[in-house]
């Protein structure tokens, strides 16, 4: 199987936005964003899982809406013959002999992905000017943004810390692969009172690819017979235009234009609780008419969706192909020292349980330790949820770990990106941070030296990974995000945790001396 090339690397900047005032970030196969508490870095995590749901559903070739259907083109959509000509040729010639046509009748088609295509540039100046078409995309970010923050409308999100527009951008660069020129893309959102507007920039000379199997629409490939008339053959290209339009879109955005899930900083309470809390929910709406409905606390979507993502593992809706397998069993093996499973219950709800290693019984998830409980959602979204491609995204994934777990956990997730499973996680951990550095400082190692080191058989290269800090701002107007670079002299990310412990020595000597003068 050809692989196709990893993405480019996608900016995101954003301004005003929560507790942010400004910043941009890289999206990269490992993203970290560290720096003290209540700075933005869970609000932008929350941010970029809404740009991945809103992206999947503005772009629509992979789900297969258009098999079987006519879909609904745009009647403003003016091509001239000499277009129609380049659409459906181009299309029933080159398009629909490669492999990106012939998965098209899969239900599943993701695991086994074709090289890239070029779309030819009488093509892809016919696509050019729908990428600019933002309504919907504007829609989409609107609600997705307010869903997933649990917010009532887009501009509770807006940073009560600044006058200035709230404002969020996704941009990259894309190279012709004829030659070394390169040409930018952006897509913008601004709070425009309570609502998200969305706005886009492509340069004229951006090449276009498809990068994914398009699921084109089987009357819409085949020739024409020879009585059919023009007007057949206009909707024919106009209907491809609209397909061909989302998969540019797709090849431009990279990763967001794939699944992301995303684990919450509370999941070890959710594990614990979330039988009772979905059994409250069904019990309050079966009685509705016996009672007034009690008010119930709004969860955030990325909670909501995580609750969800736990009821579909018991409804096989989330059951993968095992590309985690090997990533969960490991994760098992050297962390938890057990099995995680799922339990289906009658009401069709699972229940988790944990077997320690020589264990001849299962242990309720909610009778397991705190590390357990933590990293058991990570263990069961790797084994049934996560596929090559998806992001990953994880609160805190210190939480109830000793130091030197952590070290083991940054290294599972290091495989997991060599993988090809994008992750990003928030932090507050040094030892993270630390043992990061390790894994990119032994890209520089070769293999043959590295016998002997722990943890040797994963590294990291330094293009794979990218820290992010999140710096308060002066007279609390909000924080900054710069890139965190690592330094080779001390291996070490300058995050200031190496302050905290020299404070925390200082304290100790002062303590100690005024102790001997006081002898």
């Amino acid at each position: 199987m050809d692989t196709p090339p990893a993405p480019p690397h996608l900016e995101l900047s954003v301004a005003n936005f929560g507790p942010i005032a400004q910043g941009r970030i890289e999206l990269r196969p490992l993203t970290v964003f560290v720096g003290p508490s209540n700075t933005g870095k869970s609000y932008l995590a929350v941010l970029i899982y809404a740009l991945h749901k809103a992206f999947n559903e503005r772009i629509v070739p992979s789900r297969g809406q258009f098999i079987g259907r006519a879909p609904a083109h745009s009647p403003a959509t003016a091509l001239d013959d000499g277009d129609v000509d380049e659409i459906v040729d181009w299309v029933n010639d080159v398009l629909a002999e490669t492999d990106f046509f012939r998965y098209a009748g899969r239900r599943r088609f993701r695991d086994e992905m074709p090289a890239p295509v070029d779309i030819p540039e009488p093509v892809a100046s016919l696509i050019r000017p729908d990428l600019s078409g933002t309504a919907m995309l504007g829609e989409l970010l609107d609600d997705e943004i307010t869903r997933c923050f649990g917010a009532e409308q887009a501009g509770d999100l807006s940073s009560y810390l600044s006058d200035g527009l709230t404002r969020f951008a996704v941009s990259g660069k894309v190279s012709d692969n004829g030659d070394h020129r390169s040409s930018s893309w952006e897509y913008e959102g601004t709070v425009s009172g309570q609502t998200v507007v969305a706005q886009s920039s492509v340069a004229d000379d951006l090449p276009l690819q498809i990068v994914q199997p398009v699921r084109l629409p089987r009357y819409a490939v085949i020739p024409p017979a020879a009585d059919d008339s023009q007007e057949i053959r206009r909707r024919q290209a106009a209907d491809l235009l609209d397909v061909l339009s989302d998969a540019a879109v797709a090849g431009m955005v990279g990763p967001l234009n794939r699944p992301a899930y995303y684990l919450p900083a509370d999941r070890s309470g959710v594990m614990h609780a979330h039988q009772v809390v979905v059994r409250a929910l069904i019990a309050s709406a079966t009685r509705g008419g016996i009672r007034q409905q009690a008010p119930l606390p709004i969860l955030s979507g990325v909670l909501g969706d995580f609750l969800d993502g736990l009821i579909d593992l018991a409804q096989g809706q989330s059951i993968g192909n095992g590309l985690g397998s090997g990533l969960a069993k490991s994760l098992e093996k050297n962390l938890l020292k057990g099995d995680i499973k799922v339990r289906h219950e009658n009401i069709d709800y699972p229940s988790f349980v944990y077997r320690p290693d020589d264990w001849e019984r299962d242990l309720p998830i909610m009778n397991a330790s705190s590390m357990v409980s933590e990293l058991a959602p990570v263990a069961l979204y790797l084994r049934h949820v996560v596929q090559e491609g998806d992001t990953l995204i994880i609160e805190e994934p210190e939480s109830h770990l000793h130091p030197e777990m952590q070290v083991v956990f940054v290294r599972q997730l290091a495989a997991a990106v060599k993988a090809g499973i994008r992750i990003i996680i928030t932090t507050h951990s040094e030892w993270i941070l630390e043992e990061l550095a390790n894994l990119i400082r032994l890209s520089d190692l070769p293999a043959e030296r590295r016998r002997g080191i722990a943890g040797a058989d994963v590294a990291l290269g330094w293009d794979e990974v990218g820290a992010w800090f999140f710096e308060p701002g002066e007279h609390g107007k909000g924080s900054k995000v710069r890139k965190l670079d690592l330094d080779l002299e001390s291996g070490i990310f300058q995050s200031g945790f190496g302050l905290v412990t020299e404070t925390l020595y200082n304290r100790w000597a002062e303590i100690s001396n005024r102790i001997e003068e006081a002898k």
